[in-house]
């Protein structure tokens, strides 16, 4: 049998520490075999232990009357009444999608997806928020050409549809692109099941595709940065799993059989870690142990060793734990699906992962000793130097010239970050299964819960600029944010999974942005009442010792008790008021609610477009009024006083009016909007500040609609009217700008692709 010398070069090779290989032999009272050296190196890794965040994210709130499971398992779970529940997780497949696009992306999908039906939840639904450096460069185009292609592949492959997300493009994720993956899945609370290994004496059943070599140290290699982009994408290529959607769908639905015959009493994925992590885990929460042997295993490559199958990352795999005397009838099913259901193992009474080959133990280790004993770092936090950069425009803003408006406007609505992202969500089948109520495009998907009036509404959302010079802040916003896209489609925020990417963990100033957003993220979803079910912490995406900024991604689900009354931001017709639901203005000059919309208007992405400045100071954010925002929103639209509601979010005011018009049923539906303000009107224009809602309205439900939102101290604002053909802007009496709303909406529609097909005949 092959196996290595325990070397000090080894366990370098292996990403533990001195520290922690001498922790491991004090564990285990003996040094580890090389085996025990590759199931401690990935159960121990930043990825599988979270080893740096774990003192952190204790400070979440987890707690709530609709939760029925919160961190700790597979996904979390909550109630939706008439014994409904939604499951729900978001996790990161950053590093592989980086050395190999399509699959990297495609198996992230693939993970996510096996996260959701190990609970009993049959997913509806996929949602994925990406980043990537700059289009005019060749590479990032074919970093996002490929990850877009492997979400595609993988979902409409296993016909789960993609129904949106989000994109956003900055340099600092040229070499260090994310991609972070949501899942929604549904089902009766008694069909719920649990990743333990229960019952002294019961099966251990391995089920799915045939082991092999590839993902092997995928954790560990998601737990260190890259120090070279082209060298790195070579070298760590094999550590990248390969996907088999057609395998998944089949093993989705086989597992969802047997769940449902009630032979199962656990089941858990092998995802991250494969064999290793869920052996162990499936012990430690159960308080059982697992014995299993390794030459019962499935393989698909000869010659495979006691090391490689432990950690092996090969898709499409499941463990079952199952009532003994049962596995036959278990493997009847698995075998009518065309899958693998062999008995490799069985629950002992110790609380051990032992591993056996051909009857010699090749591994023993304690489950407490991979799991509750691994490191937990209180690493050093400091605070970075301040940012030389300017932390709002000049003084001397100089508005547009007249004849400049239009071309500037034109240029805004074709750039990556403000164009429609049609191009990317039109590869993806976004109506496959017939529960899509409310698809790709708008602020949020709304799904129907089939065999009730229930709907999902589900988003994603996050901004790295917003947090660059004040973390907390920019995950209080990326909170509120979430919550607001769900409550102007009618339903009422839940909960919320996080996925939180940030750079190298033994870097203070990294870990002094962490915990910054955690207590950000916490603060908001008290305020919002939204407790967080689980998520993921994704480290080390460096490149070259230079960070992503830190971009905490806030996945946030709601329930709309009936889908009929489930709202849209497209404007309807002509002749409606156009209305900004807002904090009461007051007072007389400039009041310091304006001077904090001249500091947002720094961070935006007109600013950033037109003066090529994304290192603004992020909005402020008063999660009170927010909350009050709101609240106000959803009683006007259940109370069915407006036609339509949209988030002012990126891009500003005149970008969610536009994009109101773009999406309107009725052709060619444009609007004449007519305001007042003391603002530089490019500023009041785009500036980015939160807790605003734009409804469209017929002018009978103007009063009633205004009488509501004093019920809340806010204020109804009236900005224009719909109106066909053209667009027109008037402020302070003044006529700024008119145009054809076609026009805008061309560039808006085809700005991202036809980025992308210049760069692509420039690069050739």
């Amino acid at each position: 049998m092959a196996t290595k010398e325990i070397t000090p070069e080894l366990v370098a090779q292996h990403n533990l520490t001195t520290e922690e290989f001498e922790r491991i032999v004090q564990l285990l009272g003996r040094e580890p075999t090389w085996t025990e050296l590759g199931i401690f190196s990935v159960m121990w890794s930043e990825h599988c232990s979270y080893k740096s965040s774990k003192v952190h994210l204790r400070r979440l709130p987890t707690e709530g009357p609709r939760i029925l499971q919160g961190p700790g398992e597979n996904a979390g779970i909550v109630d939706l009444g008439d014994g409904y529940v939604a499951v729900f997780k978001i996790e990161s497949h950053n590093h592989p999608s980086f050395i190999e696009p399509y699959q990297g992306a495609a198996t992230g999908v693939g993970g996510i997806l096996r996260d959701i039906f190990t609970m009993g939840a049959r997913p509806i639904a996929l949602l994925d928020s990406l980043r990537f450096g700059p289009l005019e460069e060749g590479n990032n185009r074919s970093l996002m050409e490929g990850v877009v292609s492997g979400i595609a592949g993988y979902g409409n492959c296993i016909g789960v549809p993609t129904l949106g997300g989000e994109i956003y493009f900055e340099d600092c994720y040229s070499q260090n692109p994310l991609v972070n993956v949501f899942c929604l899945g549904v089902a009766k609370q008694e069909n719920i099941f649990y990743g333990k290994a229960s019952g002294v004496g019961n099966s251990v059943i391995y089920v799915g595709a045939k082991t092999g070599r590839d993902g092997i140290h995928g954790a560990t290699m998601a737990s260190a940065e890259f120090d070279d982009s082209a060298a790195t994408a070579q070298e760590k290529r094999p550590n990248v799993q390969v996907g088999d959607p057609f395998l998944e769908k089949l093993l989705l639905e086989a597992c969802l059989e047997v769940m449902k015959a009630g032979a199962v009493v656990g089941i858990q994925d092998m995802g991250a870690a494969g064999l290793t992590c869920s052996t162990c885990e499936m012990g430690s929460r159960a308080g059982t142990g697992v014995e299993i042997h390794l030459e019962r295993v499935p393989q698909r490559e000869t010659g495979l060793t006691p090391y490689e199958i432990m950690l092996s990352e090969s898709q499409e795999r499941m463990l079952l734990v199952a009532e003994k005397d049962r596995e036959e009838e278990i493997s009847s099913i698995f075998r009518r699906w065309g899958l693998d259901a062999v008995v490799i193992g069985e629950v002992i009474a110790e609380a051990t992962l032992r591993v056996r080959d051909h009857g010699s133990i090749v591994a023993e280790i304690p489950n407490e000793a991979l799991t509750d004993e691994a490191p937990r770092y209180n690493r050093p936090i400091r605070r970075p130097e301040a940012d030389p950069t300017p932390a709002e425009p000049a003084s001397g803003w100089q508005e547009s010239r007249a004849e400049d408006w239009e071309g500037n406007l034109l240029r805004f609505l074709a750039s990556p970050a403000i164009a429609s992202k049609r191009w990317v969500w039109e590869q993806y089948d976004h109506m496959v299964r017939t529960n899509t109520a409310v698809g790709p495009g708008g602020d949020a998907a709304v799904l129907r819960i089939k065999g009730t009036k229930k709907a999902l509404a589900v988003t994603l959302d996050g901004n790295g600029r917003y947090c660059r010079r004040d973390p907390r802040r920019g995950a209080k916003l990326a909170v509120a944010e979430a919550a607001r896209n769900l409550v102007v489609t009618g339903a009422q925020p839940l909960a919320v999974t996080d996925c939180l990417n940030f750079g190298n963990p033994e870097k203070p100033e990294v870990m002094w942005e962490f915990s910054e957003a955690i207590d950000g993220l916490a603060e908001a979803c008290r305020v919002f009442e939204t407790p967080v079910t689980g998520g993921n912490v994704s480290f080390y995406n460096e490149t070259l010792g230079r960070s992503i900024l830190p971009t905490p991604v806030i996945g946030m689900v709601g329930l709309i008790e009936n889908v009929a009354d489930a709202m849209t931001a497209n404007f309807r017709g002509e002749g409606r008021a156009i209305v900004v639901l807002e904090k009461d203005r007051a007072g007389g000059g400039e009041s310091n609610a304006e001077q904090q919309k001249r500091l947002a208007f720094s961070s935006s992405e007109y600013c950033k477009v037109r003066e090529g400045n994304s290192g603004g100071e992020s909005p402020e954010i008063d999660l009170e009024l927010e909350k009050r925002v709101q609240r106000c929103c959803l009683a006007l639209v259940r109370r069915r006083l407006v036609e339509s509601a949209h988030d002012i979010s990126e891009g500003g005011l005149l970008l969610a009016v536009l994009e109101s018009a773009f999406g309107s049923p009725a052709e060619n539906l444009g609007f004449r909007l007519e305001l007042e303000t003391a603002l530089p009107l490019e500023m009041f224009l785009f500036e980015e500040s939160p807790s605003r809602i734009i409804f469209s309205l017929e002018e009978k439900h103007l009063a009633p609609g205004r009488e509501i939102a004093g019920e809340y101290s806010l204020s109804l604002t009236r900005v224009g009217t719909t109106k066909f053909d053209w667009v027109e802007v008037e402020a302070n009496h003044r006529a700024i700008l008119r145009c054809r709303v076609q026009g805008l909406f061309q560039a808006w529609q085809g700005g991202l692709e036809t980025l992308l097909e210049a760069n692509a005949s420039a690069a050739h």
